[in-house]
């Protein structure tokens, strides 16, 4: 099994669960704190939503921007998204969907911002480097990825599976049906000291057992972006909660 076929496995879980996307959101209190942490972020201009799911950012997304694209793979959540968003007489205007397979998809313009939750820990590891350039590829100059994902605590309460080409996670539905999932959670020092390596300006903050960053991509030519901190100066240190109706993402 190569990881092309854990992320098949793992679209497969997302395009047939999506009914039950959203119980984990109406179930547990710190779900609905995280979604308030948007309110804080620098979310601004034309937004870029990676993997959007349901569309539970979405909104507040669009409260902050100019305009959002939302991009997720499944046509299943999408429909899902799209009602969330609507007005009384029709879509929001601010608001485009987009289906397409995010590791084969590339932005056709730039934006000021791109946000991801509880995305990251679903790309392969060795998958890291393209997906990073992408996102940089899709900012405007001076925008930022802001993203949102869980810490290594919430692995106590996952299927951890082991042998797979990436990090896994057993998932199981409400009709006794099972998928297996990429999830890696990233150690918060690590993802900021790899994402500093590749010349990224960073910072991770911890929330509860979740993280939130926000980073700057090197400008075209090389040099430290204008006014951001280095990792080592600056960056704090920490770590989609892809809801799942019987555990944590």
């Amino acid at each position: 099994m190569d990881d092309d076929a854990l992320l098949a496995e793992q679209v497969a879980y997302y395009r047939a669960g999506a009914a039950e996307y959203d119980r984990p959101y109406a179930e547990r209190e710190e779900l609905w704190e995280l979604l308030t942490v948007v309110d804080e972020l620098p979310v601004t201009g034309d937004v870029l939503e990676l993997a959007c799911g349901t569309g539970q950012w979405t909104p507040r997304l669009a409260a902050r921007a100019r305009s959002v694209t939302a991009v997720d793979v499944a046509g299943e959540v999408l429909a899902l998204a799209r009602a969330r968003t609507a007005s009384p007489t029709g879509a929001s205007p601010t608001v485009e969907f987009v289906q397409a397979d995010l590791f084969e998809w590339q932005p056709p313009r730039r934006y000021d911002t791109v946000f991801f939750a509880f995305w990251l820990s679903h790309v392969p590891p060795r998958r890291l480097p393209g997906f990073w350039n992408m996102v940089a590829a899709a900012l405007a100059p001076g925008g930022k990825a802001i993203f949102i994902d869980d810490g290594p605590a919430v692995a106590e309460e996952e299927e951890v599976l082991t042998g797979l080409p990436a990090p896994a996670a057993l998932r199981r539905l409400g009709d006794g049906s099972q998928y297996r999932i990429v999830k890696v959670f990233h150690d918060a020092r690590a993802l900021t000291d790899d994402l500093a390596a590749r010349g990224w300006s960073v910072r991770v903050r911890p929330v509860a057992r979740n993280y939130v960053g926000v980073a700057e991509p090197p400008p075209a030519d090389g040099g430290a972006p204008t006014g951001a901190p280095t990792a080592g100066r600056g960056a704090a240190s920490s770590r989609r909660r892809d809801p799942d109706p019987s555990a944590p993402a």
